[in-house]
């Protein structure tokens, strides 16, 4: 397996201001970058992370156990966290990192259907138990249905004619491999714009976050994060596409807003004043030096939230 290298690694962790003794929720375990730095960080506390990847709990284990047994592995969609950690009589925590998006080693594994460099049956499960994968995606949506997926996840121009070329291919046989329905997407897309980018890659993007509800779960997630975090800690976030940065953004905002009735006051009275605020204004992006070494670092933000009363 190729090494993974966690994104905003440092910036993450530092965000999170952990003690020894921090309960700290890893929403997105993956491959055990940010965790195993966190639970090196917190030898008298607690961590919980959270994935329905079963490879990458089974890796992860491994890593963590080398640092320390104070941890537990959920493997669970993070949009559970609440109802999971209150069975574990956990209601509120010190911390709580998410890392959305597919982790390097899922993109690098062939087999898992997600990369459109490499020949492999279309799949793009993150969890590998739940029936929906990208084969009925492509087989069995309506051109109609497709098309806006490609327009909405992958803010593709081509969306339609791509999803029309898609269902045209599929009358003689169902599209099986990545590779087959790279080649349809090529012959989509005008060879003028297919030199700056792969005319695949935001097609993959929309079919993966369609298979994987990657954008339904992230607001009641963040809604339950906010609600386990104590007075004085953070909920921190890193998106890696506009779509899910957006959403974050616009919640997060939400959150920190003072109240319009009392806006502009000279002594607004504490209750109408918001519950958190933003730890920094701006999203902190990785430096010209880690995108250097990890080139896909590069689309990556980080946001955080800070509860404040």
């Amino acid at each position: 397996m190729e090494k993974h290298i966690s994104v905003l690694l440092n910036e993450s962790i530092s965000s999170l201001n952990l003690d020894e003794d921090s309960i700290i929720v890893d929403a997105t375990l993956g491959y055990g970058g940010h965790s195993s730095n966190i639970l090196d960080r917190i030898n008298k506390g607690y961590l919980f992370a959270f994935d329905q990847d079963s490879e990458a709990i089974r890796h992860s284990t491994s890593r963590l156990n080398a640092i320390g047994t104070n941890f537990t592995i959920i493997k669970s969609n993070f949009v559970y966290m609440k109802r999971e950690l209150e069975k574990l009589g956990v209601k509120e925590v010190d911390g709580i990192l998410f890392d959305l998006g597919v982790s390097s080693p899922q993109l690098d594994e062939t087999e898992r259907g997600f990369s459109f460099h490499h020949d492999a049956k279309l799949d793009m499960r993150m969890d590998r138990e739940q029936k929906l994968s990208a084969y009925e995606v492509i087989n069995e949506y309506s051109k109609e249905d497709l098309a806006h997926i490609f327009y909405k996840y992958g803010e593709d121009k081509f969306a339609n004619n791509i999803a029309k070329k898609i269902v045209e291919a599929r009358k003689s046989k169902p599209i099986e491999t990545t590779l087959e329905l790279v080649e349809i997407i090529k012959t989509a897309v005008p060879m003028k714009f297919r030199k700056d980018k792969h005319p695949a890659r935001q097609i993959f993007q929309a079919i993966r976050i369609e298979v994987n509800h990657e954008l339904d779960v992230i607001e009641p997630a963040l809604e339950q994060a906010l609600s386990l975090i104590k007075v004085g800690k953070r909920v921190a976030v890193i998106t890696f596409h506009s779509l899910e940065d957006r959403i974050v953004k616009n919640y997060f905002k939400e959150k920190c807003k003072v109240d319009e009735k009392v806006k502009g006051m000279p002594n607004i009275p504490d209750e109408y004043l918001p519950d958190f605020k933003l730890v920094v204004s701006k999203a902190i992006i990785p430096s010209d030096e880690e995108i250097k070494i990890n080139p896909r670092a590069r689309s990556s933000k980080l946001r955080v939230i800070e509860k404040i009363k």
